[in-house]
Formats: structure tokens, sequence, C-alpha cells
């Protein structure tokens, strides 16, 4: 059983917090506004699209493109990332680890949708969270695995 001091027990918010944010700017702007969002690190390691990228600026670069790409095809998609079984734990006064269960629905165009969707991926998350010089919590690195994907 995970056993917190008050100080760790409100951090926990604080991350829960900040996670809970990136999954709503991927839903509501496709990740086209992380820096605004201000939830990952300037130097934030980030495994998406299956390829490490570091620093924010890597990041945006990603989502850019990827909104460009989609634009130019079929049109963005609505995203849902269900967030959950998140766990927290200390490194240090400044530094935590994180891991959650990600379940991730997407469809092209905008909802909402009455077709059946089943989700496109269950994934394992890992992040660790790092209160940086300003006193808030920001994600410095995001990887994941897929247990289950759509075919």
């Amino acid at each position: 059983m995970a056993k917190f001091t008050p100080q760790q027990a409100a951090d926990v918010l604080a991350i829960k917090q900040v996670i809970y944010e990136w999954g709503d700017e991927l839903d509501i702007h496709n990740g086209l506004k992380m820096r605004e969002t201000d939830c990952l690190a300037e130097d934030v390691r980030y495994n998406v699209g299956g390829q490490w990228r570091e620093g924010l600026v890597a990041v945006e670069a990603f989502y850019k493109g990827r909104a460009e790409t989609m634009k130019a095809g079929a049109g963005l998609m609505t995203m849902r990332h269900i967030i959950t079984s998140l766990r927290v734990g200390f490194e240090g006064e400044d530094h935590a680890k994180v891991g959650y269960l990600l379940v991730f629905f997407a469809a092209l165009g905008d909802g909402p949708f009455d077709t059946y969707c089943d989700p496109l991926a269950v994934a394992d998350v890992k992040m660790e969270c790092r209160r940086d010089a300003d006193g808030e919590w920001r994600i410095s690195l995001f990887d994941s695995g897929q247990i289950f994907k759509r075919g």
C-alpha cells in the first residue's frame, strides 16, 4: 500500500492533473497546443509515432506534421485518451515515476459518432514527472507499449 506524506499527497494530485491536462490537449487540439498547455518539460523525452523525440520543440514538430498529413488526407481524428489505474511513486522530492493504463479511441471526423467504435489501443504507459524550478510539475518522459491493438 502506498503511503504518502501530506506534501507527497498534494504532489500526487498535481501530477495527476498535469497528466489529465496532457490527455485533454491531445483530445481537444490533437497535440497542437502542447506548449500553451504547459504540461511537458522543455527537455522532455517522448516516444510517439514509433520514435523517440528529444525536447518540446521535437514533440511540437511531430504533432504539427501529423496534423498536416491528416488534413491533406482524410482529415483530423477525434480522439479520446482514457487514463485509468494511475500509480505514482517518488524517486525524490522533485521526481516521480508514473504508470497507468491508457484506453485510446479515435475516429476520422468530428463527433458525435453514431456507429460502434471499439478501442484503437490499450497501452501500458510509463511517464516521469519533474517539479521544475518554478514549482510546477511537468512530464519529463513519456513512453507506452500497446498491449492490445486494433488489427
